[in-house]
């Protein structure tokens, strides 16, 4: 399934029908009278999140959602049928936007929440409402109210636990790779990741979910390369993993200029924890990993990890790091259970 995170939409509640002109015409009744229904409501847009979904690939296939129309009052007193409802199911995590793509209309950020896009329109009165003594044969009713019709955007935010982020061929998909069942594209190249990636990740019998976005570089605020379309991916996670590559020579500057690029982005994503780990160490000698790790906690400012995803070296202690800075809240107990006939490791108990 393609990954899509940004889709603009076109919706339309119903009109409500219009109420109807009538009068009663039964044989033995000698003084008829008004006795037009009301119209029934129109149908309203409404916008659901639902567990399962990780992408809005759906609606680049489908931009235009319009609701039902009520239906027109009838004679008898009858109220037309109201319009059906039509729900966007969206993906947790899924801004909605205005068409001016800055305005907030709702944040879905939980599963079931439910938010009304656009109201149908009450349907019209029939003439029975406007009978009075004055006025015993009253041959006026309204009309349906129309629907609203707008334009929004859909704009998803995944929820992660972790975000990963570093420059292209920083390790970032290998670790992902490395510690879960996620498999990411990985290559020799820079921008080898095109969309972001998600990856269950568990230690020590707990489970959390990582995010890795394509690779920033500098200017990516300003809209060079890849990174800053999908830095929004990880304005929700709660520790910030930032990979350096252990073999580029350029330590100093690397670090630097992911740090400027989270500072110009904004969102608070510089004020979210951090832990910084030197990776592909398995390039390095035990002299060149004391000496690069000095000088990258010097430019850090704090402690430094080693890791690398290829060998799998100090890979449960940056993981078991990550778990120290994620709410417990968070954390998802994992299954461990081998035997698969349901039953507890230590067998039953009352």
């Amino acid at each position: 399934m393609k990954f899509l995170d940004l889709a603009k939409v076109y919706i339309r509640s119903g009109a409500g029908g219009g109420g109807a002109v009538s009068f009663r015409r039964e044989k033995f009744i000698e003084f008829g009278g008004p006795d037009g229904g009301d119209g029934g409501d129109g149908g309203s847009v409404w916008v659901e999140a639902v567990d399962g979904l990780n992408t809005l690939i759906d609606f680049r296939y489908q931009q235009h959602f319009f609701a039902r129309n009520g239906q027109h009052g009838m004679g008898r007193q009858r109220t037309g049928a109201n319009g059906e409802d039509i729900v966007l199911r969206v993906p947790v995590g899924t801004e909605i936007l205005d068409e001016d793509e800055e305005t907030v209309i709702a944040d879905m950020t939980e599963v079931g929440q439910r938010v009304e896009l656009a109201r149908g329109g009450n349907g019209g009165w029939g003439n029975v409402h406007f009978k009075s003594a004055t006025n015993q044969a009253p041959r006026r009713a309204n009309p349906g109210q129309p629907g609203v019709e707008r334009t929004i955007w859909l704009r998803l935010k995944l929820i992660a636990d972790v975000g990963l982020v570093g420059l292209p061929n920083a390790g970032k998909s290998t670790f992902l790779a490395a510690t879960s069942n996620a498999r990411p594209k990985v290559a020799d190249y820079p921008f080898t990741t095109l969309h972001p990636n998600l990856g269950v990740v568990g230690i020590d019998n707990v489970e959390f979910v990582v995010a890795d976005i394509p690779g920033l570089i500098e200017g990516a605020h300003e809209g060079r390369g890849l990174g800053d379309l999908f830095l929004g991916h990880v304005e929700r996670c709660a520790v910030l993993l930032h990979l350096v590559d252990g073999t580029s020579g350029t330590l100093r500057e690397d670090h630097r200029t992911i740090l400027d690029e989270l500072d110009a982005y904004g969102a608070d994503l510089l004020d979210k924890p951090r832990i910084t780990v030197l990776n592909k160490i398995d390039a390095l000698d035990d002299e060149e990993r004391a000496f690069l790790r000095d000088e990258l906690e010097a430019e850090a400012g704090g402690p430094v990890m080693l890791m690398s995803g290829v060998s799998g070296e100090g890979t449960d202690d940056v993981l078991r790091a990550l778990r120290g800075h994620i709410d417990a809240r968070r954390l998802r107990v994992r299954d461990d259970d081998q035997d698969g006939d349901g039953d507890a490791p230590g067998g039953w108990t009352p």
